[in-house]
């Protein structure tokens, strides 16, 4: 539950780490500045990925390998596996 509300605080963060880029670019700021910013809003959803990330192998994929059902074991661990294909893929 606590992971939850640092997710969720962080979220927001980013939310309103966005809304500054937005006026950044709308009142033409130097444009590396810009994209500094960006660079730490992805930095920031980076880590929030790796917070969930961790959660689910800890609950989920902990309760799907102990459990008695294969598919569950299958379907969690093919998710895992598309997740990291996703985020290779640029």
């Amino acid at each position: 539950m606590d992971d939850n509300k640092n997710v969720v605080r962080r979220l927001k963060s980013i939310e309103g780490h966005v809304r500054g880029i937005e006026r950044m670019v709308a009142e033409d700021a130097y444009c590396i500045d810009v994209i500094r910013q960006i660079q730490a809003v992805q930095a920031a959803l980076s880590k929030v990925s790796t917070i969930i990330l961790d959660n689910h192998l800890n609950s989920c994929l902990i309760n799907a390998v102990r459990g008695d059902n294969p598919d569950d074991r299958e379907r969690v661990l093919k998710e895992i596996s598309e997740v990291f294909a996703t985020s290779t893929k640029k």
